[in-house]
């Protein structure tokens, strides 16, 4: 027992227990702890409009960590408190029912958020109860890497240089290994939050896909990390199991960038040759980062060009196309299998994500901000910065983006990266018959070939929506107009 106050930790966007600075500071105090779960919807559309309500993937994702992290929570004696509301009324409102003395969170470095705990604070003040943030959610704060302006680095390389001259991020803290109970108060219950789909229920693939929680994120790492060789090309692969799948992972917080970094230069201490593939691995935590820099500058990223230039972009209006597009019935094989696996499972390949992006916003010359909003709602690792930031990297409106004007060869990357057709084939089952050779440009076989192959093109499987030399021509022409402005 302790005559000790008790300390809320106000979980977020970081559903773990080690390397989570404010739960490790709360447990070190010896006071009691009480876990909290804020679904605070309200106050990011009336406090914080930049905030966006979580698409339907993540949602049903959330759901699943949150079951993780209190089995956790319930494992080393504390309790996971669910509660539902503005956090500026709700988490005070708390506090002074188990008589608090602090509230700690983890920082997150974005204005929607930074704004919401701005205004807790404020009225925690009010009553007289402490609080405290905690770095953790990024390599680091986007306030250490500035231009001589006052503004964030729009360049990846030298952003990237300057994390490596910084010597990486700090050392991650332990999970505590006990935690004193706070008094028991009432808690929602998670289903009642109904986060996940049920009429109809279309997570089924989600769920054959992941397992989510702090304990897979590890295990997923540990294995990644050991089968690591080869990273740097088998990352471009699709037909290949060649990335580390944490990034739904790390969008929920149940390991923590400094966590991978951590881990990732130990294995190159221990492995000096794996060191490309590391470094390789390292730059795209990177990348990260620089999304997230580019968001604390930029809160409106997922709504307006970071370039102006491309507010007159003669963008084309197409339902049909779109609606093709999202159902992975374009024709062109590497973009429909791409559209069919984020569907299935709620992520892409990386390297197909920009193949369809491109033939989105380029051959279609449909607005990158209705292909960002598809990948908000079906990607379980949608994350406020990576997702708009790479979305106007490929359109060519955000930072970083030169040549903005190249215009991906659906079938040249899809012959490249997917050489046997065996990406294509797991999500387009229509084509399993045909040859690696016409696997990625079946309108070019012959009527033998595809009767063979049982297809009958335009029933079976759809003709492409539009020539690809058509579409590059038409958007080098739409592009000359934002070079010539």
């Amino acid at each position: 027992m302790t005559d000790q106050a008790p300390i809320i930790v106000w979980f977020r966007d970081d559903l773990r227990l080690s390397d989570h600075p404010a739960l490790h500071a709360a447990a070190r105090s010896g006071a009691p702890v009480l876990c909290l779960y804020l679904l605070d919807e309200h106050s990011k559309q009336i406090k914080a409009p930049q905030a966006r309500p979580m698409g339907g993937a993540t949602r049903w994702w959330l759901a699943q960590s949150l079951r993780a992290l209190s089995a956790r929570i319930d494992a080393i004696g504390g309790t996971l408190v669910l509660r539902q509301g503005a956090a500026a009324k709700v988490i005070p409102a708390l506090a002074r029912e188990i008589d608090a003395s602090h509230v700690y969170w983890n920082e997150i470095a974005q204005a929607p958020h930074l704004a919401i705990a701005d205004d807790v604070t404020e009225a925690l003040a009010d009553l007289d109860i402490g609080t405290e943030s905690f770095a953790g959610d990024l390599l680091t704060h986007p306030n250490t890497i500035r231009m001589k302006e006052g503004r964030g680095l729009r360049v990846f390389t030298p952003f990237f240089k300057r994390i490596l001259a910084m010597g990486g991020p700090a050392k991650p803290v332990p999970a505590p290994k006990k935690l004193i109970a706070a008094p028991k108060v009432k808690s929602d219950k998670l289903d009642d939050w109904k986060l996940e789909p049920s009429k109809p229920d279309w997570a089924g693939g989600l769920r054959e896909s992941w397992t989510p929680g702090e304990v897979a994120a590890h295990r997923l790492l540990k294995a990644f990390l050991k089968n690591i060789q080869g990273y740097a090309a088998d990352r471009d692969r699709p037909d290949r199991d060649g990335t580390s799948r944490l990034s739904p992972h790390l969008r929920f917080g149940e390991i923590s960038p400094r966590q991978i970094w951590h881990a990732a230069q130990f294995t190159a201490d221990e492995h000096p040759k794996l060191q490309s593939d590391i470094g390789k691995f390292l730059s795209e935590l990177g990348w990260r980062d620089f999304c997230r820099h580019l968001l604390f500058d930029i809160p409106d990223l997922a709504t307006r060009n970071l370039q102006e230039s491309f507010d007159d972009f003669p963008w084309k209006t197409d339902r049909k196309a779109l609606k093709a597009w999202q159902r992975g019935l374009t024709g062109y094989p590497i973009v429909d299998a791409g559209m069919r696996e984020l569907w299935h499972t709620g992520v892409m390949h990386n390297r197909v994500r920009m193949v369809v992006a491109s033939f989105l916003v380029k051959h279609l010359l449909i607005d990158w901000r209705h292909g960002e909003a598809w990948f908000w709602d079906t990607l379980v690792d949608a994350d406020n910065g990576s997702n708009p930031a790479n979305w106007q990297w490929v359109a060519g409106s955000g930072a970083d983006a030169a040549p903005y004007f190249r215009v991906f060869n659906p079938i040249l990357q899809g012959e490249k990266f997917d050489p046997d057709g065996d990406y294509v084939r797991r999500w387009v089952p229509e084509l399993n018959n045909l040859s690696a050779k016409l696997v990625h440009q079946p309108w070019t076989a012959t009527p033998m070939e595809l009767k063979e192959a049982g297809i009958k093109l335009g029933s079976d499987y759809p003709m492409p929506i539009i020539d690809h030399k058509e579409g590059r021509d038409r958007a080098l022409k739409a592009y000359k107009t934002i070079r010539s402005s």
